[in-house]
């Protein structure tokens, strides 16, 4: 793997967290997540392992995915991988994952998992928000529980990531029309009190997958409690799950009608949070987002 990160040292690794020898027979890297490092690892017994790796200081990043994976798996709706390990060792910190072999999905695996992703939204809160904060691919996020929706999205959401553009090298006056926008979040909710749903946080293609069998797994999640819309406005955006996804979501938990203008709401703090890691190429969606949110609250 990069970074000296060998077959030996995963041996010692795994073999200190899990308090018990695990040889590590073969490693083969994979495409990695924003920056992390990522392999399959195949043991002496022959089980395949999925290892993600980093710096120190991605430990406490690494242990939130663990955790956002243990709260999706306890509500027993859809399937996400096992976490094995989690920790840290010298220069190196590591989440070690079930390691699952994915395939794309037929139109009934999407409509699947449309159903299962309804089931998971049904595990509710009291309040908004999560019992820690995480990371939104390598962004912190903040998860701080409140009672409001629009307060959480407006101060944890949206600003945090129109603060980043401000200082920095994308910053311009399309982020006062962001402002604004954030300003007036409560505008985009007349008549409709969303209720604290267990989301995955980051769902877009890239994140989803299918067992040969067609079971739905999820996985890489930003997990908190929030308006279960913001997680299908998010399934829309960048290529998006297919027809069969959304109708049979809808068909199972039908959408409020607003939700068609709260979709550019949700996607711009996706967007946003994209400017800040991967730069100008998302700064024309982010203000076309915003102009058009702009238009609906003049």
């Amino acid at each position: 793997m990069q970074d000296g990160l060998t077959r030996e040292q995963l041996t010692v690794f795994f073999t200190r967290l899990a308090r018990r020898v695990v040889e590590v027979r073969a490693v083969t890297p994979l495409p990695g997540a924003t920056g992390l490092r990522t392999a399959c690892a195949t043991l002496a017994d022959g089980t395949r392992v999925f290892v993600k790796t980093g710096r120190p200081d991605d430990l406490a990043r690494l242990k939130a995915e663990a955790g956002g994976l243990a709260a999706i798996g306890g509500a027993a709706a859809i399937r996400v991988p096992d976490v094995h390990l989690v920790g840290g060792e010298g220069r190196h910190a590591y989440l070690v994952l079930e390691h699952l072999d994915l395939a794309p999905g037929s139109p009934e695996a999407y409509a699947r998992m449309g159903r299962e992703l309804a089931v998971l939204h049904r595990r509710q809160s009291p309040h908004f928000g999560f019992d820690r904060d995480n990371f939104i691919g390598a962004t912190p996020q903040s998860n701080t529980i409140v009672r409001a929706w629009p307060d959480f999205f407006r101060a944890q959401r949206l600003l945090p990531q129109l603060r980043r553009i401000e200082g920095g090298d994308h910053a311009g006056m399309w982020v006062e029309g962001g402002l604004r926008v954030a300003e007036s979040v409560d505008a985009f909710f007349p008549g409709y009190a969303p209720q604290p749903s267990l989301l995955h946080g980051d769902l877009w293609a890239g994140n989803a997958g299918f067992l040969a069998d067609g079971t739905p797994v999820i996985f890489d999640p930003a997990v908190y409690y929030g308006d279960r819309e913001a997680d299908i406005a998010m399934s829309e955006l960048f290529g998006g799950f297919g027809a069969a996804f959304r109708a049979a979501y809808r068909e199972t938990w039908p959408l409020d009608p607003g939700y068609a203008v709260r979709r550019d709401l949700y996607n711009l703090y996706h967007v946003l949070n994209h400017v800040n890691l991967f730069g100008a190429a998302y700064v024309a969606q982010a203000q076309g987002l915003i102009r058009r949110l702009l238009a609906e609250i003049r």
